[in-house]
């Protein structure tokens, strides 16, 4: 069985356990149990039925509860292991334990579920869909937003003239430095028709 698709046999599992946890635990107290322990004093040679083999079946049912509890939590508990979302573990648990428990209620305690019934576990069952599928694009932009690199800032604007346009350094790399330099030089250097004509006004 795939790695990816191993959560999914012990959800659904775990859903069936839960399950029969459920009938285990009904067979416990109710008056089916005394039909069926009867009849097992009778195969025994009963004329009556026997209340000690009552309370050894009623006793071996509620082992057979805890036990199935306990192997419903340990199936649970490795289905949220491997599955990536706890919401679709919930979700395949709680529709397989709908589903079982509806046919092991009708096969052995001949129950009959109306439609209202069948009707709210479909609501149940597709609002729990719903909510896992909002939980699932929650965690994607939650991933991406983490996998998203910051933008890095490598230079400074700056003006050669209160009027002029922002230019960045690192968007003409070293020559882009290189022009700035010079433009700096340029403006340092004297003009020499300026210095020819303050030594003219001075005379």
């Amino acid at each position: 069985m795939p790695s990816s698709t191993q959560w999914l046999f012990y959800a659904i599992a775990s859903g069936g356990c839960a399950a029969l946890n459920g009938v285990f635990a009904k067979l416990t107290t109710t008056q089916l149990t005394t039909t069926w322990a009867t009849g097992i004093s009778h195969l025994f040679g009963f004329v009556e039925p026997s209340r000690f083999i009552e309370l050894l079946v009623r006793g071996f049912f509620f082992l057979m509860n805890l036990a199935f509890n306990a192997v419903m939590w340990g199936l649970f508990t490795r289905a949220l292991t491997l599955a990536s979302s706890t919401v679709r573990v919930s979700i395949i648990n709680t529709s397989a334990n709908f589903m079982l428990t509806a046919v092991l209620g009708a096969v052995i305690f001949r129950e009959s579920l109306p439609g209202l019934w069948w009707l709210g576990a479909s609501l149940l069952v597709a609002g729990s869909v719903i909510i896992g599928r909002r939980e699932e694009g929650k965690e994607v932009g939650a991933t991406g937003t983490a996998r998203s690199k910051p933008t890095v800032v490598t230079g400074e604007g700056f003006r050669d003239e209160p009027d002029a346009p922002l230019s960045d350094v690192s968007m003409g790399g070293e020559h882009g430095g290189e022009h700035y330099n010079d433009s700096i030089e340029l403006e340092r250097k004297p003009k020499k028709g300026s210095n020819e004509q303050a030594e003219a006004d001075e005379l």
